[in-house]
């Protein structure tokens, strides 16, 4: 087969397989892995799951698992996020790895690794492309195929040639653009479930001996030079030493798009000291990729207002809470006015933390001339602060509950995947957002 050409892609490879894993982080991944699931099964009873899932049964093919729970996953926007990446590769990397480990009877160890080295090459690649890319290509669908074939190859065994072939045909798959979101359609679901595929398609290609190109990201016609007008391919191989992207990968305690998460959470700091009494004007300050992605003072549908920081915050702060019944028709038209009004501005502080750090602060004023503010340096979820096993496993059981389907077994089995035999036993992703189980 020959010695693996160096390339980016094969000192990425080398960098990922060479880590030391411990046991707090298997331990961790299976957290990754039951929240991803929950957000499987939650994405059933929405409108776009369901076409998503008629489309399945329709094709009668049953080999597109990954493609259905990955597009399903992504749906609810409360699946987890990197934030140095802006990616979500849960939604990406997890159905794959499951589908292939499934049927290759590998262990729950296995499996975890897998998603641990998925994670690493997807996230090191979102962190090289700059932030010019994201204004225009999704991050997810971008990089998410390269991180799907790195978990694919993995447990495929490939070895570092035939890993470089993946990753190379992964990429040159890599598309995703923003356009879905002012025309409100449903094409960002298409883009986790077209990287998964993407990936586990070209790692199953490159164990036949299917080749792909070893200088995908550096290549005068590759990832960097088509795709990023600003790259940082020194980020793909930093800190070598670092823990595992997965363990800096953030869990999102609310469904809506993780830009607006900290000035929720400061809002709902400032909606208790409030007391009942309702604002009458309202400012946020926070990064300027908030406001690129969540600028939307009249969001006109379900959709929007998860991406509207005037409509999440408004809710917060009226409501008390933020979850699924928050962005529906009547709470939209409730907050109109509020959301009309809310004024939004670029903070240097949170913005120059940004993306190492997702900042925001909201400021609050009554009738009666009471004003209050809070502020967040990071998102609740965020590595620096972390839902409890508790609070993960509650999250999972209210999202699981979102798509009817209350499986209690199925959470104990994934956490307990680190001493799993096998995950041949396990049922498919696809079966239970099709059916249940």
């Amino acid at each position: 087969m020959g010695a693996t050409p160096n390339s980016l892609t094969a000192d990425l490879i080398g960098m990922i397989r060479s880590k030391p894993i411990g046991e707090d982080d298997l331990v961790a991944a299976a957290h990754f892995v039951l929240d991803t699931v929950a957000c499987v099964i939650g994405g059933r009873e929405t409108p776009p799951g369901k076409i998503l899932i008629d489309w399945y049964r329709g094709t009668g093919d049953a080999g597109r698992h990954a493609y259905l729970a990955s597009g399903l996953a992504h749906i609810l926007e409360i699946d987890d996020l990197h934030r140095d990446s802006v990616t979500h590769p849960g939604a990406v990397v997890i159905p794959p790895a499951w589908h292939v480990a499934r049927h290759s009877g590998r262990s729950g160890r296995d499996f975890l690794v897998a998603v641990l080295q998925g994670y690493e090459a997807m996230t090191r690649i979102g962190m090289a492309v700059g932030p010019a890319h994201y204004k225009v290509w999704h991050n997810t669908s971008t990089c998410g195929p390269f991180g799907a074939a790195m978990a694919c190859a993995a447990l495929l065994e490939l070895d570092d040639t035939q890993t470089v072939w993946a990753l190379g045909n992964a990429g040159t798959q890599s598309c995703g653009l923003w356009q879905f979101l002012p025309d409100g359609a449903m094409s960002k679901h298409l883009h986790t479930a077209h990287a998964a595929e993407a990936g586990a398609i070209a790692a199953s290609l490159a164990a036949r001996g299917f080749t792909g190109p070893a200088h995908i990201l550096e290549g005068e016609r590759g990832f960097f030079r088509a795709l990023c007008p600003d790259p940082k391919p020194e980020a793909l191989l930093a800190q070598p030493d670092a823990p595992w992207q997965l363990v800096r990968t953030s869990m999102k305690p609310w469904p809506c798009c993780r830009h607006v998460h900290p000035a929720v959470d400061a809002a709902l700091e400032v909606h208790d000291a409030l007391n009942g009494e309702e604002p009458v004007s309202v400012e946020i300050a926070t990064y300027q990729a908030a406001l690129d992605v969540c600028d939307r003072p009249q969001p006109d549908t379900l959709y929007a207002a998860k991406f509207s920081l005037q409509h999440c915050v408004n809710a917060a702060l009226r409501n008390g809470r933020v979850d699924f019944d928050s962005f529906d028709d009547s709470h939209r038209s409730r907050l109109a006015g509020a959301s009309r009004s809310t004024s939004l501005a670029v903070s240097k502080e949170f913005d120059q933390a940004y993306p190492a750090r997702w900042g925001a602060a909201v400021s609050a004023t009554t009738a009666a001339g009471k004003t209050v503010s809070a502020a967040r340096a990071d998102c609740r979820g965020d590595p620096e602060a972390p839902l409890s096993s508790d609070e993960i496993v509650a999250k999972a059981q209210m999202v699981m509950r979102r798509g009817g389907i209350e499986d209690a077994a199925l959470i104990e089995e994934i956490l307990a995947m680190p001493n799993a035999a096998q995950l041949s036993g396990f049922p498919s992703l696809g079966t239970i957002a099709a059916a249940g189980r």
